[in-house]
């Protein structure tokens, strides 16, 4: 069975009748670590579902530096909604930050597949919900919680799999300097 039915299945009862009808509009990618999977003024027209590895989103400002956007984890997905919905130049990069496999649909046909089955329309919907709610808790977590309690949900949300990201991809994803997160993690036992 694909590595990516099971993710879609979490989402949506995509049935193995229905996967096989539309798994032939996926196409299978690997990316090693450091890797680029789109840059900053492409215009992307896929949906990368992440089902194997961590990758990041990320913006460079004017003077070169780094801001980590989001990190994503095995059942998530890279998309410039801007690039596919409205045919712009992405705004962000994205890596990956440990090697990544992942399946790739160009959105015409993932909008195709949802205009035809009730299962993919529900599918499409609830990846729109999803980015929605982390949207929504990622900015109450800026505006409500302290960098520790930030760095404690990274943590829950991540578990064994944050050991794989590099410190400096945390804090900046956190929103902190790396000596911020060097110092939490010292009161925290850590290091």
């Amino acid at each position: 069975m694909c590595k990516l039915l099971p993710i879609i299945q979490k989402l949506s009862p995509i049935s193995s009748g229905e996967w096989a009808k539309a798994k032939a509009l996926f196409l299978d990618r690997s990316y090693q670590a450091d890797e680029i999977i789109f840059s900053a003024g492409d215009r992307p027209e896929g949906v990368y579902f992440l089902t194997k590895g961590i990758g990041r989103y990320f913006y460079i400002d004017s003077e070169g530096r780094e801001r980590n956007k989001s990190l994503v984890k095995a059942g998530g997905a890279f998309a410039s909604i801007s690039s596919v919905v409205n045919g712009e130049q992405s705004p962000f990069y994205t890596q990956a930050i440990t090697p990544c496999d992942v399946m790739v649909i160009n959105y015409g046909d993932l909008i195709r597949l949802s205009e035809e089955n009730k299962n993919w329309a529900t599918f499409v919907r609830r990846l729109y919900e999803n980015l929605v709610l982390k949207k929504e808790r990622r900015e109450a977590d800026f505006l409500m919680l302290s960098a520790r309690q930030r760095y404690e949900g990274f943590l829950a949300e991540f578990g064994a799999d944050s050991d794989l990201i590099p410190l400096r991809h945390v804090a900046m994803y956190l929103g902190i300097t790396d000596v911020t997160l060097s110092r939490i993690r010292r009161e925290m036992a850590m290091t």
